[in-house]
C-alpha cells in the first residue's frame, strides 16, 4: 500500500506540473506542495494504524532476544557444551535489540523452517553487545578483532572451533538478505558437519 501512495503522490506532482506548464495558471505553491506531502503522510500513518509520533519502525513485531542482563559467557558455554554433548553445531549470535538486522535474523530463526533446522542441527545462544561495547572480549575469543557490525554470527563445530570466521562479521545486512540465502548458508554447515562425522 505504501508504494501505491508513493506512486499516487508522484503522479499528482507530475500531473500538476504538466497542467501548470500547459496553462496560464500559476504554478503550485510551496504551501500546497507541503500540505499534499502532509496529507500523504497522514494517509500512510492511518493505514498502518499508528500516529506519526509513535511510528518509527515498521517491524515492531520482530523478536528482541538480546538480553543485556544475561550472563553471556554462561549462555555461550551452555550452548557449546550442549553442542558437544549432542553432536551439533554451535550458533552464537552477537547482536542488539536496537539493530534492525539483528532482530530480522532472529525473526527468520523463529519461522517453522528455521526452527526445524536449528532444533535438529544447532545449539544456539544470543549475546547482547549493547552499543558494540558489551561482551566484546567474548566475541574476540572466537577470533574477531572487534564487533564491526551487528549481528556478528559464529558457527562452530561440536568442539567449539569457529567454521565461518571470514563471514561471521558480514551479517550486518541480514534484513536485506533473501530468506532462502540465509537458510542455505546455515544449512550448508550441517552438511559439512555430517561429512565430518
Amino acid at each position: 500500500m505504501k508504494y501505491f501512495v508513493m506512486i499516487l503522490t508522484a503522479l499528482l506532482v507530475a500531473c500538476t506540473t504538466q497542467a501548470n506548464e500547459a496553462s496560464d495558471a500559476p504554478p503550485i505553491s510551496t504551501e500546497a506542495a507541503t500540505e499534499a506531502t502532509k496529507t500523504t503522510s497522514k494517509i500512510k500513518m492511518h493505514e498502518k494504524g499508528h500516529s506519526s509520533e509513535a511510528h518509527h519502525d515498521d517491524n515492531h513485531d520482530e523478536p528482541r532476544p538480546y538480553d543485556a542482563a544475561a550472563d553471556a559467557e554462561i549462555d555461550v558455554n551452555h550452548a557449546l557444551v550442549a553442542a558437544k554433548e549432542n553432536g551439533k553445531l554451535g550458533l552464537l549470535v552477537f547482536g542488539a535489540n536496537w539493530c534492525h538486522d539483528s532482530r530480522a535474523l532472529a525473526a527468520h530463526f523463529e519461522t517453522p523452517r528455521f526452527q526445524t533446522l536449528l532444533r535438529e542441527h544447532y545449539e544456539m545462544a544470543y549475546v547482547d553487545v549493547g552499543q558494540k561495547n558489551r561482551n566484546i572480549g567474548l566475541a574476540q575469543s572466537f577470533g574477531v578483532k572487534d564487533i564491526v557490525g551487528t549481528p556478528t554470527v559464529f558457527v562452530t563445530n561440536s568442539d567449539g572451533t569457529v567454521l565461518n570466521l571470514e563471514t561471521a562479521p558480514t551479517w550486518r545486512n541480514a534484513a536485506s538478505r533473501a530468506e532462502d540465502d540465509i537458510f542455505d548458508y546455515f544449512e550448508s554447515f550441517t552438511v559439512l558437519n555430517r561429512e565430518a562425522e
